[in-house]
């Protein structure tokens, strides 16, 4: 028989010891970690953070790009730059474009992609088909976008030409001050709709198909299933696409460029906020002053932001 004895003395057992080496294994697990988010670390602050702090820093001053002074030695001014901002003529009426742009387009983008979501996700043959179909303008470049409804809605553009059918006169929409803002938004809606419809879808796809078969067994048809279930259930990502909505139409500047010729013509009927601030930035060489706008645009995002952030958790409060 063996006789089973606990080892003594040098004959113990030794404890596994730790790795020698100046990191230890804990150590050296941050620092891959930390090795792995450096591109993006970096990245961000020279190409995000680093340029919010001099244009914060701009705000502040008198500076063109044709100066031979550096940032830090130009003129400082206060808040000069702000006060010639809200008292700009043309600012005001760039916002006013801007506010008018985004309460026509952000209702009719959310509303038609809701409503295209709900037929992609219904019992339709060919869905892939649609998806695909709907989701393709949101792939196509402004530039693109931009081209093609100046061919329809020109003179004798096949747009003029259907209107006709019912009596409205020919007129080179873009080139009527009364009408170009609102072929801007048109344009917008049809080169965006596919975005919020694939948000939308997604947001659908998440309801448990019990609650609509339980709802059809108590008696309830597709319009009170739909207020009481659909809707209710994607508060979450109707909420998404109207905060990225809004903050896009605020930040129209490509359609308006191009359609324009970069002037905000005309007669300053599509000069929205980010043209008039590139105008000033690069055109004009009024960098302080052009800081000044892009940092009261921001506040203005900013609290609309946080406005509809409120309305909707009072809503799910109640």
């Amino acid at each position: 028989m063996f006789s089973l004895k606990t080892p003594t003395g040098n004959k113990a057992i030794k404890r596994k010891q730790r790795p020698k080496g100046f990191f230890t294994n804990r150590t050296r697990e941050k620092l891959d970690g930390w090795l792995f988010v450096a591109p993006f670390v970096i990245s961000a602050l020279i190409f995000l953070i680093g340029p919010v702090i001099v244009a914060f820093i701009l705000s502040f001053k008198e500076y063109s790009l044709l100066d031979q002074t550096t940032i830090l030695s130009a003129k400082n001014v206060g808040l000069t730059n702000y006060m010639k901002v809200i008292k700009d003529p043309i600012f005001i009426k760039a916002l006013k474009n801007t506010f008018i742009y985004s309460l026509c387009a952000v209702p009719l983008q959310l509303i038609i992609a809701l409503l295209l979501a709900l037929v992609v996700d219904s019992k339709i043959k060919a869905k892939a088909f649609f998806r695909v179909a709907y989701y393709i303008p949101t792939l196509t470049s402004a530039v693109a976008v931009s081209l093609i409804f100046l061919f329809l809605f020109k003179v004798d553009g096949l747009f003029t030409r259907f209107l006709t059918i019912f009596g409205v006169a020919p007129r080179s929409w873009f080139q009527d001050p009364k009408f170009a803002l609102g072929a801007i938004v048109l344009m917008a809606v049809w080169s965006s709709v596919g975005v919020y419809m694939i948000i939308f879808l997604s947001g659908l796809q998440e309801i448990p198909e019990t609650l609509y078969e339980a709802a059809e067994i108590d008696g309830a048809n597709k319009f009170k299933r739909f207020f009481k279930i659909t809707l209710p259930l994607i508060k979450p990502t109707f909420f998404f696409n109207l905060v990225i909505s809004v903050i896009g139409t605020l930040q129209m500047f490509d359609q308006s460029y191009i359609i324009s010729g970069g002037n905000g013509g005309p007669l300053d009927s599509t000069m929205t906020v980010v043209l008039y601030l590139y105008n000033k930035a690069f055109k004009e060489s009024e960098m302080g002053y052009a800081s000044a706008i892009a940092f009261v645009l921001f506040a203005i995002i900013f609290t609309l932001t946080l406005i509809e952030k409120k309305i909707f958790k009072e809503e799910e409060a109640n």
